[in-house]
């Protein structure tokens, strides 16, 4: 699932638009690493945004 543990950034959907103005369906997915941070005094691997890791609100075990 590509949603940050943290702040909870999910996946977005949107459209690609051409030249043409032909919409077509795409997502945008956040930028989601697997990493060992300490929760609640304890490690544990948790699924965080870059920008969530970036700003220290997480920290690494």
């Amino acid at each position: 699932m590509a949603k940050c543990s943290v702040c909870g950034k999910g996946v977005v959907y949107g459209h690609n638009v051409s030249h043409s103005v032909r919409k077509t369906n795409r997502t945008w997915k956040p930028n989601i690493r697997k990493v060992k941070a300490i929760v609640d005094g304890t490690p544990k691997t948790v699924a965080v945004c870059s920008r969530c890791l970036r700003s220290g609100k997480v920290t690494r075990a």
